[in-house]
């Protein structure tokens, strides 16, 4: 689950770490108190969508300007300008779509001073399955091309749970951020606070970007973007603060739908449906109908003991897509059984009145038994051989070869 910024920084100011003041507001009719409640000479007018990129991100709307999602107002009749421009607009970014998102939140904080730009992520490091620190002096950038360009300005730095933050990590960090003086002593408390709040809210990805070092020698976390571990969410009473935060308005209702069915749903920009069991089947599914010169619309895996009514929701929560033009169905039956399977997506081939070319593909645990109830349903699915096979068949489909 993500949160929004303003919701990502009011938690971690619960920990202790330094946020600027800030007011978020749902309605035009709270700007202007929002803005008088900040004292300036700044304000920093923030859209709030669950996308990164906002700064450099466009509005489809004329009427919200060429600037971006992220502007400054040197005075409150500006900062109510922007306000204006950019709420009910719809602002694409690089993580969105071509339709953008529709901004229903706006924060607007106060300014700051600032001397220099930091990168500063936490994730689970799987490799030593600790939580990591991943830092860079290139604060305020896209850190995917960062990690291209100059990897070596990435340093990744483990925390032992036995011990937690040491002061050694912490100067770890210091050298590799080159903090000194006020900065360095900051992240001796804030490297604690941070490992703190992502262990205890079971956090799955924290990132603050920037974390800048402001004219007064001190830290301050400018940006941050937050997103919890589902399965720690959906324990009863472990996190209910957490769950109050959920803007369902930022969810597609296909991910919602796939959250109440506990299925790994992703959608995509493509035309292709897949529906697969097992993460690494789905990856080889996407790359292959990329391969034959189509785009995946989804990543969907249902796991591997799905029953017939999960199959049958997995498929009907697909068919929910307008750009989907094909569907490709990839099982190999493990745990999973074939014709269970088969059964599902006939039963949901009935109930949605499918209206695009289907080709299913099944291997394993009682796949001939599944390939028989398919030849056997009378209705107009595709069998395929192998995944190659199938990928080639749906691609020919869709284009009426």
């Amino acid at each position: 689950m993500n949160i929004h910024e303003h919701q990502a920084k009011e938690v971690l100011k619960s920990f202790g770490a330094p946020v600027a003041k800030g007011v978020a507001i749902t309605s035009l009719d709270q700007a202007e108190a929002a803005i008088n409640a900040l004292p300036g000479p700044l304000w920093v007018v923030k859209s709030q969508i669950h996308a990164g990129g906002r700064g450099k991100g466009k509005f489809i709307e004329k009427e919200a300007g060429e600037k971006g999602g992220v502007r400054l107002g040197f005075s409150k009749e500006q900062a109510l300008e922007h306000v204006k421009a950019m709420f009910g607009r719809h602002l694409v970014t690089a993580q969105t779509s071509a339709a953008g998102k529709q901004v229903n939140r706006i924060y607007v904080e106060d300014g700051a001073d600032i001397e220099k730009e930091l990168y500063l992520s936490m994730l689970v490091d799987r490799e030593t399955g600790r939580v990591a620190f991943v830092v860079s002096t290139e604060g305020g950038m896209d850190i995917e091309a960062v990690a291209h360009d100059t990897p070596e300005k990435i340093l990744t730095i483990s925390i032992d749970p036995a011990t937690g933050v040491t002061a050694a990590d912490a100067g770890k960090l210091s050298d590799a951020l080159k903090l000194d003086g006020a900065a360095k002593a900051d992240m001796n408390t804030l490297a604690p606070i941070l490992y703190k709040a992502f262990t205890s809210k079971d956090m799955s990805m924290l990132e603050v970007n920037p974390l800048i070092v402001m004219k007064d020698g001190h830290l301050r976390v400018l940006d941050a973007k937050v997103s919890f571990d589902d399965n720690a969410l959906a324990i009863k009473g472990r996190h209910d603060d957490i769950l109050a935060l959920r803007d369902t308005t930022e969810e597609d209702e296909k991910e919602i739908a796939a959250k109440e069915w506990d299925l790994a749903y992703v959608p995509l920009d493509g035309t292709i449906g897949c529906m697969v069991n097992g993460a690494g089947l789905a990856m080889a599914t996407m790359d292959i109908i990329k391969l034959y010169g189509e785009e995946p619309a989804n990543f969907c895996d249902v796991g591997g003991g799905a029953g017939k009514e999960k199959v049958a929701a997995a498929f009907k929560i697909i068919m929910q897509d307008p750009k989907v033009k094909g569907i490709l169905v990839n099982i190999f039956g493990g745990i999973m059984k074939c014709d269970i399977i088969a059964e599902g997506v006939l039963a949901a081939v009935k109930e949605t009145n499918l209206s695009v070319p289907l080709v299913v593909r099944l291997e394993g645990t009682n796949a001939e038994m599944g390939k028989k109830i398919i030849r056997e349903s009378g209705l107009n699915v595709i069998p395929a051989n192998d995944l190659d096979d199938a990928a080639q068949k749906i691609v020919a489909a869709i284009k009426g070869k």
